[in-house]
């Protein structure tokens, strides 16, 4: 098991859900990837569940708030980047032309967030770590294994996010498709491709991966609960055999068997 004490800045460390229904959200991923949840109150009537995987925290959801479905939000996972100073980091977001969409505040006592836009419109959170550090495993069945930027326009988000994180980008040729690597030092943070207009009307996104034993196994179950699989599956040489899918509530995640667990 692939259990993580800290993460360093600039590395991702927690996906959150943020549904329209989340009784019907906590029953398609119990099936999918076997998390068991708690629920914590933060106030105002509303509820945080924490997904598990054998006592060990992988992400969370939350039932959309009233003001989030009132402007249009879909359902949708978002991730978190940890970082050293929330606040610092947002006074960057700002200097290298993004957006902050909700400035920095506490969450009680795990730790300092805010929300960013980057400059061509994909979204991410910051997390200062206090008193949680984020997800408790990693790379594991069930648990985030990668963070995938699709963007418009690469050359002005990869100047952004090296900018912001510290990151150095490594450009790879995949077939005649460019993908970027994001290096957090000597490892991978993230990675970076271009939206193709083949695949329609889709937003710059940062899409979350979850590993998983058994790729095909996982598109089949998808199916019988009601998601759908929008590419895939596929093997990715050297890295493993991957789908990009839906949940029910129109959710975008994808599902990886890496080559080395």
């Amino acid at each position: 098991m692939s259990e993580m004490k800290e993460y360093a800045p600039g590395t991702f460390c927690w996906p959150e859900l943020v549904a329209k229904d989340a009784d019907t959200a906590k029953e398609f991923y119990s099936k999918l990837f076997g998390w068991s949840y708690t629920d914590v109150p933060i106030g105002d009537e509303k509820v945080y569940t924490m997904a598990s995987l054998g006592g060990k925290e992988v992400g969370a959801m939350y039932q959309m708030w009233a003001e989030q479905e009132t402007h249009g939000v879909p359902t949708h996972w978002a991730s978190y980047v940890s970082v050293s100073d929330a606040d610092e980091a947002v006074k960057k977001v700002k200097d290298l032309g993004g957006d902050v969409l909700m400035g920095t505040m506490d969450v009680f006592d795990a730790g300092r967030m805010a929300m960013i836009m980057d400059p061509t419109g994909a979204v991410v959170s910051l997390w200062q770590p206090i008193k949680h550090i984020g997800a408790s495993i990693v790379n594991e069945h069930g648990a985030l294994c990668w963070n995938e930027l699709l963007t418009n326009d690469t050359v002005q988000a990869g100047e952004f996010y090296t900018g912001l994180f510290g990151w150095s980008a490594n450009e790879q040729d995949m077939g005649g498709m460019i993908y970027t690597v994001f290096m957090n030092g000597e490892r991978p943070a993230a990675g970076m491709m271009k939206i193709d207009k083949s695949w329609g009307e889709v937003p710059p996104n940062w899409l979350v991966y979850f590993a998983v034993n058994d790729c095909d196994g996982c598109v089949d179950l998808t199916r019988s609960l009601g998601g759908l699989i929008l590419n895939g599956p596929m093997d990715v040489p050297g890295v493993g055999r991957m789908a990009v899918m839906t949940d029910p509530q129109g959710a975008v995640f994808a599902v990886i068997k890496l080559d080395r667990m």
